[in-house]
């Protein structure tokens, strides 16, 4: 018969140290789902900044029932240097024949005389647009209201495609917003004005629009901001 030396039993301190730790485990896991999420929210912001730059790119010249200009600020009647851009696209755009109406959309502010849609009709009337060519949707205090306005109008005039000139960065926000709203559209940004004027001012450009689409897509809620550039 052998015989073999039993091992001691291990002390309480021992068997403790061999348990798993589960705070540890648990730790490591939620430290991967943070890691994750943050790198999920990475790839996301990232992706949407990319389709903005690729989309301020596209200069469609596809012809359409009307050009649509997007407002932006006007001071007693006279469009700001931002404005003023874009109507240029936009004259640009109608002497080319690309659409037979220039559509130009936005209200006023408490105090304003005018609004931005008028102010616009009157400076592209000014510069040999026929004012019969022209129409003036008076509403609008934000992106998504001037596109829900232009689109009622449009479909009350049996319209319904159209060529949207804004700032390029801009142009992703309206084509999503537009295409929302039943509109068949596409884009031709102004390739002039204080948005393009410096790597600055197209990094904010870029930035600012990123965040206002990805709020717009997750709310339905427009999220527009101030421009930084001279307006």
């Amino acid at each position: 018969m052998s015989w073999a030396p039993t091992r001691p039993a291990p002390s309480p301190a021992v068997r403790a140290a061999a348990r798993p730790r589960r705070s540890s485990s648990a730790g490591r896991w939620l430290r991967r789902v943070i890691a994750g999420s943050v790198l999920a929210a990475l790839v996301l912001i990232g992706g949407t900044a990319i389709r903005v730059w690729q989309v301020a790119r596209i200069d469609d010249y596809s012809h359409a029932d009307a050009i649509l200009v997007l407002g932006a600020a006007q001071y007693d009647g006279t469009p700001s240097s931002v404005f003023q851009a874009r109507l240029g696209q936009a004259y640009r755009l109608f002497g080319k024949g690309i659409a037979p109406l220039v559509i130009t959309v936005g209200g006023k502010r408490p105090g304003d005389e005018y609004t931005e849609a008028a102010a616009g009709k009157m400076y592209l009337t000014d510069h040999g647009v026929p004012a019969d060519h022209v129409l003036a949707v008076q509403a609008g205090s934000d992106t998504l209201e001037s596109i829900d306005a232009v689109a009622g109008a449009m479909r009350s005039r049996d319209l319904s495609s159209v060529v949207l000139v804004s700032d390029p960065w801009h142009s992703m926000r309206t084509r999503t917003m537009a295409r929302d709203a039943g509109l068949d559209a596409w884009t031709a940004p102004t390739r002039t004005g204080p948005s393009v004027y410096t790597r600055e001012s197209q990094f904010h450009g870029i930035a600012r629009e990123t965040v206002a689409l990805l709020w717009y897509k997750l709310t339905h809620f427009p999220a527009d901001f101030k421009y930084t550039a001279e307006q």
